[in-house]
């Protein structure tokens, strides 16, 4: 429970962050940003499987790339969801999100977070 709040936390900043970067990133404040990222990440739990499962063959042959397509569509979804408090313009805007907050994770995942754990 303890891990999943943390992440919840961070991919609120991390939207944040994306969101003060890019006028076609809109999100309306911070309870939209932790609200986008609950929703996020229930969608990643359930609805992310299935497209992935779906998609598993045009995943292969990219090598695993076309798992940007897959968390760019979860975040128009989320964002669809959200309605005018999350904005994503354009599927374009959705795929530099989704490279640009993957990375993000990942470096305050293991410079930030695991240090911290140790």
């Amino acid at each position: 429970m303890r891990q999943w709040l943390i992440s919840l936390i961070v991919n609120s900043i991390v939207l944040m962050v994306v969101a003060g970067y890019f006028d076609a990133f809109y999100l309306e404040g911070v309870g939209a940003a932790i609200l986008a990222s609950l929703l996020l990440s229930l969608i990643n739990v359930f609805i992310k499987p299935v497209l992935i499962l779906l998609t598993l063959p045009v995943t292969i042959v990219t090598l695993g790339l076309f798992l940007i397509v897959i968390n760019a569509v979860t975040l128009k979804i989320t964002a669809a969801f959200m309605g005018s408090s999350f904005v994503i313009e354009g599927f374009g805007m959705a795929m530099i999100a989704s490279i640009i907050i993957g990375l993000l994770n990942v470096l305050i995942d293991k410079l930030v977070i695991e240090p911290i754990k140790k």
